[in-house]
């Protein structure tokens, strides 16, 4: 059976022929956006009468996808990976493939289309609905594919999130003539963006927020090549208008700030109320230090797009730049959050066995890959909630980790216990609706054995009797079921110009409104001019009347209340909500998740310190150091972060995570000789899991980002110089080939 495996390429047997087949045909109705990566399966045999015939699968992105011939292709380049194990003096068993079929989702149309070969024989191309009846397959739906497989391999390539078991990656566009083919193909198909979908981000998929905006500007931006991509955006803003804003950020990209500006303005008088135009406007402003203005534009973005969660997040992040914590946290209260729906993927089936061929010759720089004590962790680390975050939860506790960043946990609770109304204060102030309450009932209770002029004893906050009316409807509290959802809704008194409803004109227009009832805070004031009321033969029966006491649904604001300095309480007697919030329950368990994150961070610096003045060697385990590494990045300790992984790198754990962090960290510092050596590891761990692409992926962007500054010839004379053997530069090489063959900044010096 081992004779029948490919030599480089993964597997998953089937325990019956065509079970991978039948899951993905079920499964079609479930894809929801861009679908899975694609499926090739084959049948293997020895054209032997009594031999069973072999179905192996492995998923794989990058095949060109544009016909049946290319697909086909693909499969007949298998047949030659077949492992011939047969010695020279005996003939061993041989194995062939029989035949193939190559499975592609069209995101666009929501269809599968697929390609079956015989060997020998012919081919036959079809496409399978979701109810998995069969069409033919037409010129306008291999288009579709053709973009909807670029776009799963320029989104799916460096996605940490996404993986699967035996995922083959390759380069989805190799030459300039390729990327020309793609370009003309997303110019077609343009106005149909919006139909795959887009980042679980953004809730409203649009003609410019959509998969397919996402990947051109990713394949072009990370290489920083926008020029290609403001050509595209050039044509496609005359028929619309809102590309503009993506055609402005290209030429920001450019650096042809001039131009953005005028396409920037030019496309406000067409559509005035698209908030993408607000935020390139907005990202503009914030990189030339105008983060004031960039908030009002960003506060338009919102008045524009209330629904969406981006338009929000950026105010948010404006007012963290301008200092303006309380409104950074209402704003972060208000964020629209949505089900987090994550990539599409093939439902598992059971497997008699997995065939992972290992490629020695880049394999031996990496450690075992076998199961170790640094691959364990002690549980509190191993419980933090905050790794499990994702789509919108996600960004929101990236907003909350900058903000303890900036102020500090001691000053983030006091500004969140100044914006939002806490238990404690919710209590108290159910309390004293309780009195009020009570007092009613005794009122009511005692109605038909006192003088209707003299009224019933009412007590207040400030234990002063008034004489009252009675009131028909007895105090309720709505407080116990508000709703907790409500980001806007707070406890609110009447608003008054001196604090208190004192006039029969108010009462009656409140009272008219059963539906929106009122906490009534007296202070004191209120009660001498009741007491003045009684005494000048003012309190009759019903001309002042009480609203009963309930917690009201303000759609904003902060009421302005007046209290009197001679007040013997004044800490009650001005106590009110009107300039207060309730939190959202999901900020608040926010809240708990960065404080287990704070509470493990502390713990650990103390440990840290506590050891260094010991001068004892402070000891972790490979998992312990990259989950600590992760929590430093959270918190924005870029240097903590930084040590903890090289810690991780001393250690005997397999893993691509560290390496994968302080590449990136080096390639921002500029540091080439450190970027190039944990490119190095990266590459060999990526090859390790079957990813044998070169764009666009992390190494390319650090590359990239050293020869923007140094030049692709200096990076090149430094792997030369390390003495690396022929795969491992070969490997390294072809990201610098790249750049020379797409003329990336920086490849001709």
């Amino acid at each position: 059976m081992a004779d029948a495996s490919f030599k480089d390429v993964p597997e998953l047997y089937e325990v019956e022929v065509g079970e991978a087949l039948t899951a993905r045909t079920e499964s079609l109705a479930t894809f929801r956006e861009l679908g899975p990566p694609d499926l090739c399966h084959v049948v293997k045999t020895t054209g032997r009468t009594g031999q069973r015939d072999l179905s192996s699968f492995h998923f794989v992105s990058g095949v060109d996808a544009s016909s049946s011939a290319s697909l086909a292709a693909y499969i007949n380049s298998l047949t030659y990976s077949i492992e011939d194990n047969s010695a020279w003096f005996s003939k061993g068993t041989t194995w062939k493939v029989r035949n193939g079929c190559y499975c592609c989702f069209n995101a666009f149309s929501r269809v599968d289309i697929r390609v079956d070969v015989k060997i020998p024989g012919g081919v036959h191309a079809y496409v399978v609905d979701l109810r998995g009846e069969r069409h033919e397959a037409t010129p306008d739906i291999w288009q579709e594919t053709y973009v909807s497989a670029l776009l799963r391999a320029i989104l799916y390539s460096d996605d940490a999130t996404y993986w699967l078991d035996a995922y083959r990656k390759l380069d989805p566009i190799t030459t300039t003539e390729g990327e020309l083919r793609f370009l003309q193909a997303a110019e077609a198909l343009f106005t149909k963006g919006w139909q795959v979908g887009s980042d679980p981000e953004i809730q409203v998929a649009t003609v410019v927020s959509n998969h397919l905006t996402a990947g051109i500007m990713k394949y072009f931006g990370v290489s920083g090549r926008y020029q290609q991509a403001a050509n595209l955006f050039e044509k496609l803003s005359a028929r619309e208008p809102e590309v503009a804003s993506l055609l402005a950020k290209s030429y920001i990209g450019m650096n042809e700030e001039v131009k953005a500006v005028q396409i920037l303005s030019a496309a406000m008088k067409h559509t005035p109320h698209s908030y993408t135009l607000f935020h390139v406007q907005s990202d503009f402003l914030r990189s030339k230090g105008k983060a004031d203005w960039a908030v009002k534009l960003a506060r338009e973005a919102v008045n524009c797009a209330p629904s969406e969660f981006v338009t929000w997040e950026k105010l948010t992040e404006l007012y963290i730049d301008t200092k303006d914590y309380d409104s950074a946290l209402l704003t972060l209260n208000s964020c629209p959050m949505f089900t987090y729906n994550g990539r599409d993927a093939h439902r598992a089936i059971p497997t008699s066995r997995i065939h992972l061929p290992f490629k020695r010759e880049i394999g031996d720089i990496l450690p075992e890959k076998q199961k170790t004590e640094d691959d364990e962790a002690d549980p509190a680390l191993l419980r933090l909630p905050a790794p499990g975050l994702r789509g919108t939860w996600a960004r929101a506790y990236s907003l909350l980790t900058r903000l303890v960043s900036e102020v500090g946990w001691d000053e983030l609770l006091k500004t969140r216990s100044s914006v939002f109304v806490m238990e404690e204060e919710y209590r108290l102030q159910k309390s004293h609706v309780d009195i009020q309450s009570a007092s009613l009932d005794r009122r009511e209770s005692s109605e038909h054995g006192s003088d209707a002029n003299t009224g019933n004893a009412v007590i207040h906050e400030d234990g002063t009797v008034v004489r009252r009316s009675v009131v028909s409807d007895p105090p309720t509290l709505a407080a116990d079921d508000a709703d907790d959802d409500a980001s806007t809704k707070g406890v609110h008194s009447p608003q008054e110009s001196n604090g208190s409803v004192d006039s029969k004109s108010d009462i009656q227009a409140l009272g008219a409104s059963s539906s929106i009832p009122i906490i009534r805070v007296s202070s004191e004031s209120d009660t001498q001019r009741e007491l003045a009321a009684a005494v000048n033969g003012k309190g009759k029966a019903g001309e002042h009347e009480i609203t009963s006491p309930t917690i009201e649904r303000p759609i904003s604001a902060v009421a302005n209340e007046e209290s009197d300095t001679a007040s013997p309480r004044p800490s009650q007697d001005t106590f009110s909500f009107t300039n207060k919030r309730l939190c959202e329950r999901w900020l608040d368990n926010l809240f708990m998740v960065l404080y287990e994150d704070l509470r493990v961070w502390t713990i650990f610096r103390a440990e840290v310190a506590h050891f260094k003045t010991q001068h004892v060697a402070y000891r972790k385990t490979g998992m312990e150091w990259e989950i600590l590494g992760d929590l430093g990045l959270r918190l924005h300790h870029k240097e903590e972060a930084k040590d903890a992984y090289q810690r991780c790198l001393e250690t005997s754990r397999y893993s691509q995570k560290p390496w994968a962090k302080l590449l990136a960290m080096y390639a921002e510092e500029g540091d080439i000789t450190r970027t190039i050596q944990a490119a190095i590891r990266v590459a060999a761990y990526q090859y390790a899991d079957y990813t044998e692409m070169t764009y666009p992926t992390l190494i390319a962007r650090s590359f990239f980002k050293l020869g923007q500054i140094h030049g692709h010839a200096k990076i090149s004379f430094t792997l030369i110089s390390m003495g690396l053997p022929d795969p491992i530069l070969k490997i390294m090489d072809s990201y610098l080939q790249y750049g020379k063959t797409f003329k990336v900044e920086g490849y001709d010096f």
